[in-house]
């Protein structure tokens, strides 16, 4: 036998209340009555009942109409309106400086706090109006940001400053809370409740075509609303207050007709080739559809534009890959095709979709397959199949309800619960302003930490899925502490070196001050210090930190008064080395340097005089008798406080001296007798001639280098 069963559902719109009976015979749904009453005064607004009681009256008309034929209702399925959804874009920016590497929860926190911000926009709309007044039914990330530089991803990232732009579509709690009030007041209870375009995609595009980027379009009297699918899910609603009745308002401009019967010229403008009319003025008119279409261009044309324009922000700036439409609206002459040519796509890929595109439903004969009762039959459908429930969850005890319109998430609860995360942050830790070689700087304190979560007792993220009556508990972070810096902190590490002096190791650290005081680089620094580092840089700073002064004073130029005037020797003063190359007093002390020291050199007259170039004496080389002989004179005398100084005594640093130069005269023939012993032979008679270069001479006369000299003994004769 098969199973029976009935489901009545309503679509209350804000022109009129659509009522349904389906029935589901396993598993198999028949549309087996429709029924469509307007309201008899505006008792709608933007999908928000605004007159309960008047909303009422209509649906218990129809509840009324329909129980003659189908018995006793007394369980309703509906739907909230699309229209009421609102969405916004919110950027939320974080300071990341000097912070670790930002992981995902990080990345939650943000897009969260941008969440909270759309919220809040949400509800600046309506006075007295608060953020958690909202239901956010899903969000998408549309950006992420590092350094102002649009990024994929921000897990693991770096910088100064990271943030996150969403999109964010909310429902406003006013619009449940009104919508059960009239269903009480009718006598229905509220057997399932979903959102109008949920309803309407869960009977045309099914979850295994969602991973496709879809939009569906319900375009109706007032407003066409629009949600889009992609990557399984649906990632975005939106509304634009353009739809049927802008059409409607057009005919009746152009045919100057009233607005009813403007709407029967509309609905015959896709039966029938020519249209009789009669205008206000009482003249009757045939009028070509053809012609009636060209009239309405204009308005097709901004009805197409404001539909593609916002499809384009919901879906991130790009056109979908195919669009869907139904309602009344949608059978607008042309409406398909221009707005394809809007979203520059290719004119197969924007169809309207009736009721035959819905799965395992029939209709009775007497039912219509137009496309307006999609969203009416999806209601009733996903309202049963896939009904939204209210979720009841406690934050910090304080017991929250929440719409499932998807998975809800521990976020969902806080967001509900009007929780700011930003103010549970910890905050930072109070900063220290120093006074560093007289530059003011400031000390930052330690980051707070983010806000402690808690599911069950349980430490919890915020992306975790949630059940009813889960206990979420969300702790204050703990906030930063003061900075807990050195000296040596604020010291570049190459500032220290270990060195070597005279073959004994040394740590070199910087020389520190604090508040007049001497210091260490291993001191704390703490509020309003004044602070004072002098770095140990040069060979010169080196050595007159450590005590070294003997060996600058040592390498001063060794210096001598030589005839009253200062006279500078720098190679016999002491050499500084660094790795056994001579230095510099100016140079840099590296790491590893090692500095050792030679030791200035006290020169001797003969050194002195001949780093001055002056003549020691002179000379010249004879021959004499077949040897050869050298013959020297004095050149120059050097005293000193009137001492004559022989040519191997030392001359010390800051000496007065004299230095007396002769003119090297000539050589003459008796001094050779200086070099050299004349015997004279016993056989002489104490005659002799004295030669040069075999020439007879005398004792007076010139000799000059290479001469040969001979003296002769003639013999005695007997």
């Amino acid at each position: 036998m098969k199973k029976k069963q009935k489901i009545f559902a309503l679509d209350i719109g804000t022109r009129s209340v659509v009522g349904i009976i389906l029935e589901e015979i396993d598993g198999i749904f028949q549309v087996s009555d429709i029924l469509i009453e307007e309201h008899k005064k505006r008792a709608m607004l933007d999908g928000q009942i605004h007159d309960v009681p008047a909303v009422a009256e209509v649906i218990a008309s129809i509840k009324k109409q329909l129980e003659k034929k189908h018995g006793p209702l007394q369980k309703v399925c509906v739907a909230a309106a699309g229209r009421a959804l609102k969405t916004e874009t919110a950027l939320s920016t974080s300071t990341i400086k000097g912070k670790p590497l930002l992981q995902k929860n990080d990345i939650l926190h943000l897009e969260l706090s941008a969440v909270q911000q759309a919220q809040a926009l949400a509800a600046e709309q309506q006075e007295n109006a608060k953020g958690y007044h909202y239901y956010c039914v899903g969000y998408s990330v549309l950006f992420y940001r590092l350094d102002g530089e649009e990024i994929g991803s921000l897990i693991d990232q770096q910088g100064d400053e990271a943030s996150v732009e969403i999109i964010a579509t909310f429902l406003p709690r006013v619009v449940v809370e009104s919508l059960i009030a009239a269903l009480n007041r009718a006598d229905l209870e509220m057997e399932a409740l979903t959102l109008e375009p949920i309803a309407a995609i869960n009977v045309l595009i099914p979850e295994s075509m969602r991973r496709l980027n879809v939009a569906l379009v319900d375009i109706g009297a007032g407003t066409s609303d629009i949600a889009i699918t992609n990557m399984g899910t649906v990632i975005a609603y939106g509304m634009v207050p353009t739809a049927g009745d802008e059409i409607t308002e057009s005919i009746s401009h152009e045919l100057l007709l009233d607005f009813p019967l403007a709407e029967q010229v509309k609905r015959q403008l896709r039966s029938s080739d020519e249209i009789t009319v009669t205008d206000i003025l009482g003249f009757e008119t045939s009028v070509a559809t053809q012609e009636v279409v060209g009239k309405i261009s204009p308005a097709v044309d901004r009805l197409s534009g404001e539909i593609s324009k916002e499809i384009l922000r919901l879906n991130n700036g790009k056109p979908p890959q195919a669009v869907m439409l139904v309602g009344g609206g949608s059978l607008t002459p042309e409406l398909p095709m221009r707005l394809a040519s809007s979203l520059e796509l290719p004119h197969n890929r924007v169809a309207v979709r009736g009721v035959d595109a819905i799965q395992n439903v029939t209709l009775s004969d007497d039912v219509t397959k137009g496309p307006e009762l999609v969203t009416p039959i999806g209601i009733a459908i996903a309202a049963k199949q896939a009904p939204v429930q209210y979720v009841t969850a406690h934050v910090n005890d304080q017991p929250v309800r929440l719409f499932e319109v998807k998975d809800l998430t521990v976020g969902d609860c806080i967001l509900a619960a009007g929780l700011k995360l930003t103010k549970w942050h910890g905050i930072p830790g109070k900063a220290y302003f120093v006074n560093v070689n007289g530059q003011d700087i400031t000390l930052p304190g330690g980051h707070g930490e983010p806000p402690l979560i808690e599911k069950n007792g349980r430490p919890s993220a915020l992306d975790e899925t949630i059940e009813n009556h889960d206990r979420i508990t969300v702790r204050k972070g703990r906030d930063g502490s003061s900075p807990h810096v050195t000296i040596g902190d604020l010291v570049d590490t190459s500032s220290s070196k270990q060195i070597v002096i005279d073959d004994k190791p040394y740590l070199l650290s910087p020389l520190v001050f604090r508040n007049n005081q001497t210091g260490s680089v291993d001191d704390y620094i703490h509020d309003r210090d004044v602070i004072r580092i002098q770095l140990i840089e040069t060979l010169m700073d080196l050595l007159t930190h450590m005590g070294y002064n003997h060996w600058l004073e040592s390498t001063k130029p060794f210096r001598l008064s030589m005839n009253g005037v200062d006279t500078f020797f720098p190679a016999y003063s002491g050499k500084l080395l660094i790795n056994g190359v001579e230095a510099k007093l100016s140079v840099k002390i590296q790491e590893g340097d090692m500095i050792s020291f030679k030791p200035a050199v006290t020169p001797t007259v003969k050194d002195l005089l001949i780093k001055k170039q002056i003549d020691l004496e002179s000379g010249i080389r004879i021959r004499f008798n077949g040897e050869a002989i050298s013959l020297k004179k004095e050149g120059s005398r050097i005293t000193r406080n009137g001492r004559k100084l022989e040519m191997d005594d030392q001359v010390f640093h800051g000496d007065s001296i004299e230095i007396t130069e002769h003119l090297p005269g000539s050589f003459i023939f008796q001094d050779l007798f200086n070099e050299v012993e004349i015997d004279m032979p016993p056989h002489s008679n104490g005659r002799f001639v004295l030669l040069k270069n075999g020439m007879e001479t005398t004792f007076h006369e010139e000799i000059h280098q290479g001469d040969e000299l001979e003296i002769i003994w003639p013999q005695t004769t007997r």
